[in-house]
């Protein structure tokens, strides 16, 4: 489906540019001097280039199964595959073209209407396959073995999330001991089990989560899985080894397993601080009317100032000022920093509002502009509460790798406020600075205005 919503867009965006360059009222901007050619010239071209086209398309891995991605994942990939594709039908032309007037306004349309269809197709192709898995239709069954704590959070990510496309049937375990993590989850044996297992119920995969003391058990399942048609999964346990990629890096010769590197190099750095000072210059630009009647607001509604200008801690363990437009009364924290709770009564009559939709956070577009904060990064904490945690929540301080930032991937992921677990969004931090990309950057913030709009956790 996804190939036939590929060729299907591309298709229409030959016809779209051809009808826009040739018989829309673009032809006003730029004027046909030569004639308009007949449109079966286009349509016989774009036919040989759509194959062409899938075939870069599929070099990338675009059409695998079980795409459990959000779109704009693969956007970027998609702008990529669509640029070589383009080059490609432009080189076409020079040999095919023979008499035939083929425009190159007509090819920049296709490359920037190809991109549009081809994202949405997808979006709808992914909504479709999600809507499929969350019914139990096309579902891969798989186990888990292992009992610790990644092991009972791959166990639930994928019993709850259906539309992942896998049918949990249960766990394996090293000993026959259940301990607490895995009770209450179906027991389906220990591990030298699996072999007969995997015919029996139709196993296609196994998630493996065990301790690094353990690593030898791998090297037995190996063995007695031989002539096997399954396929295994590690996935490292957070408490042995928090990275979020594991590398492979040859020097002179010899493989080294990179388990933690700079996040950013420099070329990196430049790109993300490029990417803010735009972002944050549109945001402040486009949203001064709206923070303008918000600062009005804050200053008729309550005494005291109109922000909040709070101490935190940023990259390398910086201080600086963040400000904040002022949400609660100006004696909220006289008996000492607290964190704030659903519940908390010490806001001020618009102050609940400016929290719930995070329209308290916007004065912080400056902090990114000066270079404080970034647009997107792990939030960042007061020293008060990082000298409380830092000893207790394993890895707190590899936050500081990076700057802060407005939103971050654990706020997107429903991970706010005192309700969650402040060791999982750590992990979910860790995992950002881990994987960073721009592309990650621009999911985060189309994530991020989704949840403003309409999540129901925010406070």
């Amino acid at each position: 489906m996804t190939v036939l919503s590929d060729a299907v867009s591309i298709f229409c965006a030959f016809l779209l540019s051809y009808w826009l360059r040739f018989l829309s009222p673009f032809t006003n901007i730029f004027p046909v001097t030569k004639g308009i050619p007949e449109i079966y010239g286009y349509i016989e071209f774009s036919l040989i280039v759509i194959p062409i086209w899938i075939i870069i398309f599929q070099s990338r891995k675009m059409y695998r199964l079980k795409r459990t991605v959000f779109v704009m994942d693969e956007l970027f990939v998609i702008i990529k595959c669509i640029s070589i594709g383009v080059l490609i039908a432009m080189g076409l032309v020079f040999i095919l073209k023979g008499d035939f007037p083929y425009s190159r306004l007509v090819f920049s349309l296709v490359w920037l209407i190809s991109i549009l269809f081809v994202t949405v197709g997808r979006y709808f192709m992914l909504k479709i396959e999600k809507n499929l898995y969350n019914k139990n239709k096309g579902v891969s069954n798989v186990a888990v073995l292992g009992k610790n704590l990644m092991a009972e959070k791959i166990y639930e990510n994928f019993s709850e999330h259906k539309f992942t496309g896998y049918n949990v049937l249960g766990y394996f375990s090293i000993d026959e001991i259940v301990n607490g993590n895995m009770k209450g989850k179906i027991h389906l044996g220990n591990y030298t089990l699996i072999p007969e297992l995997i015919s029996k119920l139709n196993i296609e995969k196994i998630f493996i989560s065990i301790p690094s003391a353990n690593h030898d058990i791998l090297y037995n399942l190996f063995k007695i899985c031989e002539g096997k048609n399954v396929e295994f999964m590690y996935a490292p346990d957070f408490i042995d080894m928090m990275t979020s990629r594991l590398r492979i890096e040859e020097v002179d010769g010899i493989p080294f397993m990179k388990l933690k590197s700079m996040p950013m190099n420099v070329w990196n750095r430049f790109t993300k601080r490029v990417f803010d000072i735009i972002v944050s210059s549109l945001a402040l630009i486009s949203l001064f009317p709206v923070m303008l009647i918000l600062g009005i607001l804050v200053k008729v509604t309550s005494k005291g100032p109109l922000f909040y200008n709070q101490e935190r801690v940023g990259l390398d363990g910086q201080k600086f000022i963040m400000l904040k437009f002022r949400s609660m009364k100006i004696d909220a924290e006289k008996k000492g920093p607290q964190m704030t709770t659903r519940d908390d009564d010490r806001y001020t009559s618009v102050g609940r509002t400016l929290r719930k939709y995070s329209l308290d956070e916007l004065p912080q577009f400056y902090n990114v502009l000066i270079g404080n904060m970034s647009i997107v990064g792990p939030r960042p904490e007061r020293e008060y509460f990082i000298n409380s945690m830092k000893h207790s929540i394993h890895k707190y301080l590899e936050r500081h790798r990076v700057k802060g930032g407005m939103t971050g991937w654990a706020q997107v992921s429903g991970l706010r406020g005192t309700d969650s677990s402040m060791q999982t969004r750590i992990d979910y931090d860790i995992y950002y600075i881990e994987n960073w990309s721009i592309a990650f950057d621009i999911k985060i913030i189309f994530k991020t205005i989704k949840e403003v709009l309409f999540s129901k956790e925010a406070f």
